[in-house]
């Protein structure tokens, strides 16, 4: 089986950052939209995303936020990659000139999967546990047997992943990633030293067989 790669999404702090860099994770997340319990602040974000190292991923998340805020925090944070998680348009998500992933609203079954034909533009796919309408990170996970097995692009697993379950889901999914927030959490934004090293080596466990 080939890597999966990882991504850290809801980070707030820099001592978290630092870890999940050293664990080897691909991507961390940074949360643009002021919905959020995870917002990192403009200020704030542009400063994790500064401290990263080269080849080490910096994705800016937002949800319908208004254009004018999604640009400023786009030139201040100059991330890699975008993340949408809410009801934007194709046209919406590419006005910004960045290459981006939607997200895709799981618990709302079958018809989530429509989104994918309105977004052929996206670079992937993030499958997530909510419903449309409603906010990633919240730890819900969904019927993985729905994910198409044919999408020529990305597939990036999000959705209740937790240490005990990402082997199984890895397994049963085969994603190009995996997207994990509340599952390596103490709290919302504040991740655990320990979740994390773990969550990485099951990762890699589940790539070996």
């Amino acid at each position: 089986m080939r890597r999966v790669r990882i991504k850290f999404c809801g980070i707030t702090r820099a001592i978290d950052a630092q870890l999940a860099v050293a664990l080897g994770v691909d991507a961390i997340g940074l949360v643009l939209t002021k919905k959020s319990a995870r917002f990192a602040g403009l200020e704030h974000a542009r400063e994790l995303r500064r401290a990263l190292p080269p080849l080490v991923s910096a994705v800016a998340l937002f949800m319908d936020d208004e254009p004018g805020w999604i640009a400023e925090a786009l030139a201040m944070v100059q991330p890699d990659l975008l993340q949408f998680h809410g009801s934007e348009t194709e046209r919406e998500c590419l006005r910004y000139d960045c290459p981006y992933i939607k997200a895709l609203p799981m618990a709302s079954g079958s018809a989530a999967l429509a989104m994918i034909a309105e977004h052929r533009a996206a670079a992937g796919f993030l499958l997530d546990g909510h419903a449309a309408g409603g906010q990633g990170g919240a730890g819900r996970s969904f019927d993985w047997s729905l994910i198409p097995k044919d999408l020529q692009r990305p597939i990036i697993l999000a959705g209740g992943l937790t240490c005990d379950n990402v082997v199984s889901a890895i397994r049963a999914a085969q994603p190009f990633a995996v997207d994990v927030s509340s599952g390596i959490e103490t709290a919302p934004g504040i991740k655990d030293a320990h979740k994390m090293r773990r969550f990485v080596g099951e990762v890699e466990r589940a790539g070996q067989g």
